[in-house]
């Protein structure tokens, strides 16, 4: 008895207990930073070198639009902020895999970031056109040909945009959880209520953030719908109504897939046992489940802008055109309709993904609708 009690609470032998060495883990996570970091030095471009979208006609990056309280080095700094940032997120999020691992809150933070490969579809839907002096990838490759201008680097910090309204929200139901009993609405359906709290708070900050950042001359909307739109044939025109919503078809699943019950687990860990996704690996289970709602997500967000382009809806032009060295992205016709010369850029989804069967339209006049964009031809 005694020996088999000696034996059951002696250490264990190490070899026995360690799967794999304890460096193998942060070597890797290094070796796919320096990795990403290569790629990005290798592949960083600034200004416009594609025939497809420089104006040839053009020399430098002359700004006919003034920069917000006329400060010309925004681009810089947001450039500063996002890598400064993401090497913060990227620390913690490795500092907390080490205490944690796989835990929901980092992989919904990987899958938010991961969403990026959409990025060029969700520039082209709704007229998203950046700024060439960020710096990009190159924009003769395929699928980032699909944004009207260039794919910035900065859309690597969407987890802090996306992910970012559930925190406070959570917070905010936890409490309300906390002062009410267990009867009431917010306990008895706390994923609507988690939803509902997100919905403000994504609205307010995508349009805070966003107004901002348009007005600093980062990106544009070049055509927007006159209806739900602020500041509509300048510049710094936003789809306000349109915009704010369709962001919170990301947020909203990003936080409900989050939410814990009672047993402790998530929401998107139940959705991989029912669905017997990965049975034996139900921390990838629960991965592929947030992978693939949240991007479904993100599809239904360009989905809305896409049906508002096919239908011609957007038809309020941004002037003066605030990069000349770049050709007009004006794929149906309007800033020509409202006297801009050219040259144009149709981009390659110009055909029936954009309503167009036959592509830009050949039967426009110059200046038809307007001349408010004459004054800009040669700026």
């Amino acid at each position: 008895m005694t020996t088999e009690k000696a034996r059951l609470e002696a250490p264990t032998p190490v070899a026995a207990t360690a799967g794999r060495p304890s460096w193998i883990g942060p070597a890797l996570g290094a070796l796919a930073l320096i990795a990403v970091g290569i790629f990005f030095a290798v592949n960083a471009r600034k200004g416009l070198t594609s025939q497809r979208v420089a104006n040839p006609d053009v020399e430098g990056a002359p700004r006919p639009v003034e920069p917000l309280f006329g400060f010309h080095h925004w681009l810089v700094v947001l450039e500063v902020f996002t890598v400064v940032t993401m090497a913060i997120i990227v620390t913690l999020w490795v500092v907390n895999y080490r205490r944690n691992p796989h835990n929901p809150t980092l992989l919904m933070a990987i899958v938010t970031t991961l969403i990026v490969w959409q990025d060029p579809i969700m520039n082209w839907s709704p007229f998203a056109v950046y700024n060439p002096q960020l710096w990009h990838l190159p924009e003769d490759w395929p699928l980032v040909s699909l944004s009207p201008t260039v794919e910035p680097f900065v859309v690597l910090g969407y987890v802090m945009f996306y992910l970012g309204p559930y925190f406070p929200a959570i917070w905010i139901l936890r409490r309300l959880q906390a002062r009410r009993p267990v009867e009431s609405f917010v306990w008895r359906h706390p994923l609507i209520s988690l939803a509902a709290i997100i919905f403000p708070i994504g609205v307010v900050l995508d349009a805070a953030l966003e107004i901002t950042l348009v007005r600093t001359g980062m990106y544009i909307y070049s055509q927007v719908p006159a209806w739900g739109s602020i500041f509509t044939g300048e510049p710094h025109q936003f789809p306000l109504i349109w915009e704010v919503v369709a962001v919170t078809f990301v947020m909203i699943p990003a936080g409900v897939l989050l939410y814990r019950d009672d047993t402790g687990r998530t929401v998107a860990e139940k959705l991989a046992q029912r669905a017997r996704i990965f049975v034996s690996r139900p921390k990838l289970g629960m991965f592929i489940v947030m992978f693939v709602i949240i991007n479904v997500a993100y599809l239904c967000y360009g989905g809305l802008f896409a049906i508002v382009k096919a239908t011609k809806l957007s038809t309020e032009v941004a002037c003066p055109w605030p990069y000349p060295e770049a050709k007009v992205f004006d794929p149906q016709g309007f800033y020509e309709k409202n006297g801009k010369e050219g040259p144009y850029a149709v981009g390659i989804w110009s055909e029936w993904m954009s309503g167009q069967p036959n592509g830009r339209p050949t039967d426009i006049r110059l200046g038809e609708t307007s001349d408010r964009c004459a004054d800009y031809r040669n700026g």
